[in-house]
This record gives structure tokens, C-alpha cells and sequence, in this order.
């Protein structure tokens, strides 16, 4: 598939030197800068579960919010695949949904959508195969993507970026920090880490302690083995999934300045915080080698 075939370069390693991070040896792994619309863990975690298809005619199917990282990314994958695709939106009942800008750009690119309730929303999440009530007389050449693209075709994609950072490294890090939606991300890291060193998964979202039997059917069904060096920080979420209260904003707004690294407060932001906070409680070694991975989604810092 092209769109895979054109990213030959592994994206940046680079060196974040910041007064909010005192004490230890910082990298960001850069992957916002993978691909210009593609953006970041959505560009591996649709990497292969799209060159799967590419034998075929598909229809993509797959569900997000509002401003979601997921639907931005796929709609400018199908686009560049010429595959159709639908979003189911989480909206109100009738399809009153608002269109935001990421929406007005999944449009843009042909994607349609279609806004189903809340209850009907969680019934995605929830029950297999209920994506094809919403589907005319759907087919075999109909595919679903999960919520934020977690699938278990999607971990050997996310766990290339292991193998990128031992590259450009030289050696594993002591400590792998990464902000958590699904858990899909994290679960794909702790498939390359193999055991090695301790991966810091972020939560986004309140009540994020579900995502511990997520992690471990994904990694089960993707056929790794289960993996216990991770740690999920449940405590950063900041009131909840597209919460950002005005210190995470001065914060993401000071570190910005500081460094130049782009960023927004939903998940990339919050990751940064946490790291932020955990070094004024002294929770890391001096000189530890941290690398903090930047998942992209820039696109949604337009809702705020």
C-alpha cells in the first residue's frame, strides 16, 4: 500500500532538555513527524490491518468521537487507498451531531458519517459485531476498525517503534512513557520491549483500570506472550477523556515555548505532565534513560 511503501526514514529521536524534566537523560520519539496527516501510533496501529487489504476492494468501518485522532487518520488513509469508508460518530440519538473541524476533514475526504447515541455507542464497544446494523446489506468487502484502531493486527505495527529507538539508541531504554486511550499503543510497546526495562503507560481517561484486561487480550490474541514490566498511571486523566483544565494548558503552553515540541492536552500533554509530576515525587533514578513517545493527534488541539 503506498502510503506505507513512502515512509522509508524512522521518525526522529530527539534529545528533550527541559527545566520540568531535571535528573534524567530525555528523548521524545518523535512519530507526530511520521506522516503529515497520518498522524503518529494511528500510522502503525493501521499499518498492517491495511496492507492485509490491499489485495482487495474494502470498505472501511470504524468508530470515534467528535475530534477523533482515529477517524482523522483513517479518512486520509482510505483517501490515499481510494478505499470508501463510514464512521460511526458518537452524537444524539436522531444525528444531531456537531461538526467539528476534524469531521468537516473526514467529509472532505469522502468518508461518510453516520452519528449514532451514546447507548448505541457503548453497544459498538461492546457487543462484536454490532457495527453492521448500521451497514446496508453488508458484505465480506465491509471491515471493521476498532475504536482508536485496537486491534491485535495493530500491535506488530505499534511494536516496530521499539525496535526504531534500540536503533537509534543504541540500547534499550531504561523507561518507555506513553499516553493510553485503548491501551492498544501501550500493548504494541510491551510486545517490542520483550520483558525489558518498564513501560509507563498515561491513562487519558477517568477509571482507567479496565484497560489492564485490555492489554492482555490484545496481547494474547496478537499471539505474545503476557507481559508484567509496565506500570498504569491512572491518576493523570486531569477530570477525564478531552478534559483540560487550565493548569495542563499553561503547562503544555510553557513546555512549548521552552522546547518547541507541538503539542495538545489530551493525551501527548497529559503524558508530559505526569512525567513532570513523577520526578517532583522522585520516582525515577538519577540519570535514567527515559524515552517519551509523541503519538501525534496535533489535529485535535483544534477543539481548544
Amino acid at each position: 500500500m503506498q502510503l506505507f511503501q513512502d515512509i522509508q526514514d524512522y521518525s526522529p529521536l530527539q534529545v528533550l532538555k527541559s527545566r520540568f524534566f531535571p535528573g534524567i537523560q530525555l528523548w521524545v520519539k518523535r512519530d507526530d513527524l511520521l506522516h503529515p496527516m497520518v498522524s503518529g501510533n494511528k500510522f502503525r496501529k493501521l499499518k498492517y490491518p491495511l496492507l492485509a487489504l490491499q489485495d482487495s476492494s474494502p470498505t472501511l468501518v470504524t468508530m470515534g468521537g467528535a475530534w477523533s485522532n482515529h477517524l482523522h487518520a483513517t479518512a486520509h488513509a482510505a483517501k490515499l487507498a481510494g478505499y470508501p469508508a463510514l464512521a460511526l460518530v458518537r452524537g444524539y440519538a436522531q444525528g444531531q451531531g456537531q461538526i467539528t473541524a476534524t469531521l468537516e476533514d473526514c467529509l472532505a475526504l469522502g468518508m461518510q458519517l453516520q452519528f449514532v447515541s451514546r447507548d448505541s455507542y457503548r453497544q459498538l464497544r461492546d457487543v462484536p459485531g454490532a457495527w453492521r446494523q448500521y451497514v446496508t446489506a453488508p458484505t465480506p468487502q465491509h471491515v471493521w476498525l476498532p475504536e482508536g484502531g485496537s486491534d491485535p493486527a495493530a500491535l506488530p505495527g505499534v511494536a516496530e517503534l521499539v525496535t526504531e529507538i534500540v536503533s537509534q539508541l543504541g540500547l534499550v531504554p531504561d523507561t518507555v512513557l506513553v499516553a493510553c486511550g485503548t491501551g492498544a499503543t501501550l500493548a504494541g510497546i510491551l510486545a517490542g520491549m520483550q520483558g525489558r526495562g518498564r513501560v509507563l503507560g498515561v491513562a487519558a481517561i477517568k477509571n482507567a483500570e479496565y484497560l489492564h484486561a485490555e492489554i492482555a487480550g490484545l496481547l494474547c490474541r496478537a499471539a505474545y506472550p503476557a507481559q508484567s514490566n509496565y506500570e498504569l498511571l491512572c491518576d493523570f486523566h486531569h477530570g477525564g477523556y478531552a478534559k483540560a483544565p487550565p493548569a495542563l494548558r499553561q503547562f503544555c503552553l510553557e513546555l512549548t515555548a521552552e522546547t518547541g515540541l507541538s503539542l495538545e492536552p489530551v493525551y501527548t500533554g497529559k503524558m508530559f505532565y505526569a512525567l513532570h509530576q513523577l520526578l517532583a515525587a522522585g520516582k525515577f533514578q538519577r540519570g535514567e534513560r527515559v524515552v517519551a513517545i509523541h503519538t501525534g493527534g496535533l489535529q485535535g488541539a483544534r477543539g481548544f
